[in-house]
């Protein structure tokens, strides 16, 4: 039978592997997972999730009972999962430390004797979480905290954190009728007409899924394709298009949209979540620096891969899988991927570059370099009442960079920094 304590174990050690996995990926393509309930799924993200947003807090607390840290990074993982549940989950003791020690036994043999002994001294013990302010600095990487203090101040940097503890609502857009799906799904309408559900269980349970009424996106990852303006019955193109959320918007809005996706295994998500949500697109399998895309675009989008720290409290694993050098690199390819996306701009079009990334090397250095780099284009600047609910996130260049604290007290939302430019006809 599958075991949601099992599933989050095998995540862990995905996340934490010499060769690391994405924790969502790791979780989705678990082999088990079909066979778990909806509510065994949902306790298996909890205890992953909770491990990785607390990870230093209990490492802290496991540590010092330790003489020597496992050579096995799955009895690692177990002494994690057995404090998460005992401190953070309010697990029954026994429970926590019962059901531990019966996984040890079949996954770590030779370490379930050390499981035992250590989640019996914590049980022992009874901790609490630590205060809020002292568990958000903790369970931050210092090489985060030092950028984010440096971009936004410490008093942001501490908001940022704080949301990120916490286990975040889901965002949906719908194609129509907001308000009634809003009652349908027990989900309140922000102000932008996100739809945000505080439910738990799998998205594809829910009602209006299977018939494409919506798709998941996160309330400031749609923002950046709504920036492009009126699209309906002109061409655009989606670089760097998987896994969709933007070009579904793109097709909503009625353009002829182009896809770019350079992994086939995305394309083909893509492609499956347009056809349930009944859009259609141009999809190129691709590096975006090199497809032939055709004759120049009126609009073009360019979503470039990046760290992702803007989006932690969604993924919890990626203050804990990167390093400050990824930062670097991702900011030489938002380079290329930026020349490529203005040499496929027609004279007066529209490009509207976005990361999710809170790092200002990746999102505000890379457009100043980019203008100071390529001649031709200029700001196209982001207007307030362009951004219904948020307008303090438009920056003094006209660009926008929303934060995680933003809405904290409805759920927050990604990082992201968008820049909207044009080429001079």
């Amino acid at each position: 039978m599958a075991d949601a304590r099992a599933v989050a174990l095998d995540v862990l050690d995905a996340v934490f592997a010499p060769r690391p996995r994405p924790a969502e990926e790791a979780f989705q393509r678990h082999p088990d997972l079909g066979r778990l309930s909806a509510r065994d799924r949902a306790f298996a993200r909890l205890l992953y999730a909770t491990v990785l947003r607390r990870l230093r807090e209990i490492d802290d607390r496991i540590t010092p009972l330790l003489r020597h840290r496992p050579s096995r990074p799955t009895a690692m993982n177990l002494l994690r999962l057995g404090l998460a549940q005992l401190v953070h989950l309010r697990t029954p003791p026994h429970a926590a430390v019962a059901e531990t020690v019966r996984l040890a036994r079949d996954r770590a043999p030779n370490h379930a004797a050390l499981v035992n002994a250590v989640l019996r001294r914590l049980a022992a013990r009874g901790f609490t979480p630590l205060p809020e302010e002292e568990a958000a600095r903790r369970n931050t990487p210092p090489w985060l905290w030092r950028s984010w203090a440096g971009a936004y101040g410490e008093e942001t940097t501490l908001a940022i954190a704080r949301v990120h503890l916490r286990e975040p609502p889901l965002d949906l857009q719908v194609k129509a009728d907001p308000e009634g799906w809003a009652r349908k799904l027990e989900a309140e309408i922000l102000p932008d007409g996100t739809l945000r559900r505080r439910g738990g269980g799998p998205v594809e349970l829910l009602p209006g899924y299977r018939e494409g009424a919506f798709w998941v996106q996160d309330v400031a990852a749609a923002l950046p394709a709504r920036l492009l303006g009126e699209l309906r019955g002109r061409r655009v193109l989606d670089l760097c298009a998987a896994p969709g959320g933007k070009t579904a918007q793109l097709c909503h809005a009625g353009g002829e949209v182009t896809a770019v996706e350079r992994s086939p295994k995305r394309a083909e998500r893509l492609e499956a979540n347009l056809a349930r949500l009944g859009f259609s697109a141009r999809i190129l399998v691709g590096d975006a620096r090199e497809a032939d895309t055709g004759d120049p675009f009126p609009f073009v989008l360019l979503d470039a891969p990046c760290t992702a720290t803007g989006t932690i409290r969604r993924h919890p694993d990626i203050p804990w899988v990167r390093q400050p050098a990824d930062v670097l690199r991702m900011a030489t390819l938002q380079n290329a991927l930026l020349d490529a996306a203005a040499a496929r701009l027609a004279p007066g079009g529209v490009l509207v570059y976005a990361v999710c990334s809170l790092q200002p090397e990746e999102g505000e250095q890379r457009i100043a370099a980019f203008l100071h780099r390529v001649s031709g284009m200029e700001r196209l600047p982001v207007a307030p009442d362009e951004l219904r609910g948020l307008p303090a996130a438009i920056d003094s260049e006209g660009a926008v960079r929303t934060l995680p604290c933003h809405l904290a007290e409805a759920g927050g939302m990604d990082g992201f920094y968008i820049a909207r430019l044009r080429r001079r006809a």
